[in-house]
Parts: C-alpha cells; sequence; structure tokens
C-alpha cells in the first residue's frame, strides 16, 4: 500500500523526525487558507505547492512550484489542481491531481549554505537485515547519481533485533559531512526514520530531500512511504490512509474479493491459485506464443464466487483473447473448483473469448468430466503441456 507524502510525513513527525509545516487542500480556497495558517506558525512568506499522487518525478512534471504570495498560492493551485501530471514512474497516462500539499518554505538564506540530501530505509532480503541508504547528493536527480557516481551512495546495515546504534548514526552524519548543530540534528534524525519504518511496517521509507536548513536544522522536506499490504492487519489508522482513486481500479475491485491481481500488458487472462504457479502459468503463456494481461491469484480455497470474480475482472480487459485457469488441487478439490468455474461461466453469461482450465491434484480427472459434460465452450487440459498447446491452438 502506497502513502501520499503528507500522509507518509505525519508518520515520521509521531516518530520525531522534523517536517516542515504543512496542510492538504483540494481547492484553491482551500489552499490559500492553509497558507495563511502556515504563515501565522511559522512566519513563513514563501510556500511550496506539491502534487499529491502515487509518484515520484512531480517535481519535473511540473507539479511542485513555489508560491511567493498568497494570491500566487491560488494560481498555482488552481493550475495544478485537476491537471493530469505525467513523469517516469506515471507512464504516459499520467495522474490526476486531486489535492495539493501546501508546505512552509524552507529554503531561506542564512549564516550556512542550504544542503539536499538523500535518504531511504528498505530490507536488504538477502542479509536479512535493513538498510540505511543516504547520499551528499539528494534531489531530483538521484536516480542519475545511483548510476554515474554509485561511490556517492552510502548504506548502513541495521541489525533488526537491536537497531540503530548511536555510532551508526554518528558515522551517517559524519559521511554526509555534517558538523556542528546539523550533525547533532542527523544523529536524532536517523533513529527517528528507522523508527518509523520499522513500526509502520513499511517496506520502504525514502526521503529525497533530506534539507540541511541555513540554520542547521535537518528537515523531511519529500516523504515516500510503502507498507507492507500483509501487515496491514496491524495498522487500522494506516488503513483508513487508503486512497482508492490512485490505485488501478480492477486491483481495487480484486482485494474486494481476497485476490491478488495486477494488470499487465498482454493478451491472455489467466486465474491460478498461489504464486508459484501464478508465475509458471505466465511462462506458459509465453512459451504458447502469447502475453499474461494479468497475475491472478485466487488462493487456496477458489469457489465459485472467486472464480466468477476473477472471470469478470480479466473480462474488463479489452486486449484480452483468450483465459487460462490453472488451479492445483491441494487445499480444494479439483471437481469442486471445476463445478465453480462451470457455474460462474453460467452466472456471467456472454463470455466471448476461449476459456482453458487445467487441473491438477486431488480429484482432477472427475473435475475435467464437469468441464467435458457441462457443454460449454472450455477447453480442459491436465498437463501444463496440454494447457499450452490448448493456449496455442484458440490463440491461432
Amino acid at each position: 500500500m502506497n502513502l501520499h507524502e503528507y500522509q507518509g510525513k505525519s508518520i515520521l513527525k509521531k516518530y520525531g523526525a522534523q517536517i516542515p509545516e504543512g496542510i492538504v487542500a483540494f481547492t484553491p480556497e482551500e489552499a490559500v487558507v492553509a497558507a495563511k495558517e502556515i504563515q501565522q506558525s511559522t512566519g513563513s512568506k514563501f510556500f511550496v505547492v506539491k502534487a499529491q499522487i502515487h509518484a515520484g518525478g512531480r517535481g519535473k512534471g511540473g507539479g511542485v512550484k513555489l508560491a511567493k504570495s498568497l494570491d500566487q498560492v491560488k494560481e498555482l493551485a488552481s493550475e495544478i489542481l485537476g491537471m493530469n501530471l505525467v513523469t517516469h514512474q506515471t507512464g504516459p497516462e499520467g495522474k490526476l491531481v486531486q489535492k495539493v500539499l501546501i508546505q512552509q518554505d524552507i529554503y531561506y538564506p542564512g549564516e550556512e549554505p542550504i544542503r539536499e540530501l538523500y535518504m531511504s530505509v528498505l530490507l536488504n532480503r538477502a542479509t536479512g537485515k535493513n538498510i540505511i541508504m543516504y547520499s551528499t547528493e539528494g534531489g531530483m536527480d538521484i536516480e542519475a547519481v545511483a548510476e554515474k557516481t554509485p561511490h556517492l551512495i552510502f548504506k548502513e546495515e541495521i541489525d533488526p533485533g537491536i537497531g540503530v546504534q548511536g555510532f551508526q548514526a554518528r558515522k551517517i552524519a559524519f559521511n554526509l559531512g555534517l558538523s556542528g548543530t546539523a550533525f547533532k540534528k542527523m544523529v536524532q534524525f536517523v533513529p527517528a526514520l528507522y523508527s518509523a519504518y520499522v513500526a509502520s511496517d513499511a517496506s520502504l521509507l525514502e526521503i529525497n530531500p533530506v534539507v540541511k536548513t541555513s540554520d542547521g536544522l535537518i528537515m523531511a522536506v519529500d516523504c515516500k512511504v510503502n507498507i507492507d499490504d500483509n501487515a496491514l492487519y496491524r495498522h487500522p489508522e494506516i488503513v483508513e490512509m487508503r486512497d482508492l482513486s490512485e490505485e488501478d481500479p480492477t486491483e481495487v475491485e480484486a482485494s474486494k474479493y481476497g485476490l491478488n491481481f495486477i494488470k499487465l500488458d498482454g493478451n491472455v487472462g489467466c486465474m491460478v491459485n498461489g504464486a508459484g504457479l501464478a508465475m509458471a502459468t505466465m511462462d506458459i503463456i509465453k512459451l504458447s506464443g502469447g502475453d499474461p494481461a494479468n497475475f491472478l491469484d485466487v488462493g487456496g480455497t477458489a469457489n465459485a464466487k472467486t472464480v466468477e470474480a476473477g472471470f469478470r475482472i480479466i473480462l474488463q480487459d479489452p486486449s484480452v483473447k483468450a483465459i487460462l485457469i490453472n488451479i492445483f488441487g491441494g487445499i480444494v478439490r479439483c471437481d469442486r473448483v471445476a463445478q465453480g468455474v462451470v457455474d460462474a461461466y453460467k452466472a456471467i453469461g456472454d463470455i466471448r473469448v476461449p476459456v482453458i482450465v487445467r487441473l491438477q491434484g486431488t480429484n482432477a480427472e472427475g473435475g475435467k468430466e464437469i468441464i467435458d459434460a457441462s457443454g460449454l465452450k472450455v477447453h480442459s487440459a491436465i498437463t501444463l503441456q496440454q494447457a499450452a498447446e490448448a493456449v496455442k491452438q484458440v490463440m491461432n
């Protein structure tokens, strides 16, 4: 589950990381009210108007702008709200901006130079430890830094059993070239960032940039947070932050039925129980000359209701020319799945694309008999090879 910038920052603030003052607005008028409130609490004369979508690269796409007056706040908010923001992460279709974050400007002049740094926390699956990645070269071109000057990207492994140690926080601050007040603030910022990552069950927490202000403060100016879906049952307060308008409608519908669905760009829809089998099924589709149109895992307890939901979701894609159902009957019996397929097929009625059903495991032969005797335009298979040949036949 992805969070908006302002939502991620609320988690950071809860665990002691310093963030700029900011308020979300849904209309240009609300943006002006927010700016006035920020001006009263911080004394800030300038404001940053930031589009809130689930994608990076907003600045380069025109979704982050500086307002030097309240009138300009309204003008820029009017421009950004409702725009179709295209970035390198949205793809050419872009995303509709429905809200903006009005944030105090912290790039004010002072005795020390302002610096943009980079910091993120994520899991190193190879070692089973968390990693804090950081760089002196934060900002919009961090991808280029990683590609062209990888020696400027530092990594600090953290043992999840003991967390960030003081010497590690000091090492990070030292490698970032900080001193004085900024050094002390960074030593406080690092464990706060790590605590927010662990406590929220995040799979990624990225701050780009972390800004050292002219008076030595360390602030998270941006924030990207991905939460592990499997841990959401522990965080009802985070579940409430979910923005369905930012997600693919078919994926939202699939989640209502407990289905794991990811849309792809191919022409063969697939419905499978188990992630490993789903990967193998996509290989079969490729070998047969087709391209997978989706990843759809109906889980280990597939029934007529979930199969019908899967059918309806797959059929929403006009690119789908055939559907391959590949079920291994371990927990669930194949004859019950077969009956579920027949019932779902009849309930939907007008399925105009060929359907191939491959059943293997408990009562697989009985399942095949049910499919064959149904009188429906469903091709049955038992082996992977038979399924591959059936897909190739209906696609030709």
